[in-house]
């Protein structure tokens, strides 16, 4: 008896890892302005294939100035509408994309700029509490000026573990996108790429962050992003999808037959790390409808090769 119950776990244990892999396909989701985020387009997003949605408050926030460009009654009354539309059709709200811009930097040298950039990221996450999203976004840094990079980490190190204090207590999950920089300099070489520009570097700065803190990979930035996927593990819980060249900002359409990305290396990688969140679209689109097509075309080539 005891032999037949030893022999049926290792039989069980061969199938486990051989199917360890061998996850589904991916909820769809996209990127979308919250002034989209209306019941028709909500509901015809739902219709072809989509679960979820990116969105964000930048078009509520001066990003020169680091004040908002409505009241706050104006903000909630919209984020409210925005929120009972996702609920209606089905479409769950999965991530807010946190502001940006040279003023708008968790890595600004100057500590009181820094404090003043803080602080608008806590306002902006209490607004998010409306939207109940799962994951809060944020850019590691805008561009660098020349030879201040590890200032620039310590910097935003230290943001991110006050910010991450902030969204974990409203029950949500912060992550650093990776951001584009094949080289270190720019073309004038007149300033530095953001940080977490390359495999190696996101691999340092993550490594020095609790683990609560989350990956976010944008494929479009990164030249090969499979190889940040495998360095990022468990760590990954959310992604950017668009093809590229990791030279410029190109958001191509994955099926549009622009960019470089290996996507059967890209999705091997993904199931590897056995990544749960969605398939998040961030790209430059004619229709939402084409998504699902587009998805289930990758995953289908995948599915043949692997």
């Amino acid at each position: 008896m005891l032999n037949k119950l030893l022999s049926l776990f290792f039989a069980l244990t061969i199938v486990s890892t051989l199917t360890a892999h061998a996850s589904g396909p991916l909820d769809l989701g996209y990127s979308v302005a919250i002034k989209n985020v209306t019941p028709e387009k909500m509901h015809y997003a739902k219709s072809v294939g989509i679960s979820c949605i990116e969105t964000s408050l930048a078009e509520f926030i001066d990003k020169q100035n680091l004040s908002f460009l409505s009241s706050d009654k104006e903000i909630v009354e919209s984020l409210k509408a925005a929120k009972l539309a996702a609920d209606e059709a089905g479409i769950k709200i999965w991530s807010i994309h946190m502001p940006f811009s040279n003023k708008i930097d968790l890595s600004l040298a100057d500590e009181i700029a820094r404090k003043k950039v803080v602080a608008l990221h806590k306002k902006v996450i209490e607004f998010c509490t409306i939207l109940q999203p799962e994951i809060i976004l944020f850019h590691p840094s805008y561009f660098l000026g020349r030879n201040e990079r590890e200032l620039r980490k310590s910097q935003l190190i230290k943001s991110a573990k006050e910010l991450n204090k902030v969204v974990k207590k409203q029950g949500f999950t912060m992550v650093i996108e990776n951001m584009l920089g094949t080289d270190l300099l720019t073309a004038d070489a007149k300033r530095e790429y953001p940080l977490c520009r390359d495999v190696s570097e996101t691999k340092e700065i993550m490594s020095k962050l609790p683990e609560s803190i989350g990956s976010a990979i944008d494929f479009n930035h990164i030249k090969n992003p499979q190889e940040l996927i495998l360095a990022m593990g468990s760590r990954l819980k959310t992604v950017h999808v668009a093809d590229g060249d990791a030279i410029k900002e190109r958001h191509y359409f994955p099926c549009s037959g622009e960019g470089l990305n290996d996507w059967n290396a890209i999705l091997l990688a993904l199931d590897k790390v056995r990544y749960k969140g969605p398939f998040l679209y961030e790209s430059h689109i004619k229709d939402v409808k084409d998504l699902k097509s587009c998805y289930d075309t990758l995953y289908k080539d995948f599915k043949e090769n692997h």
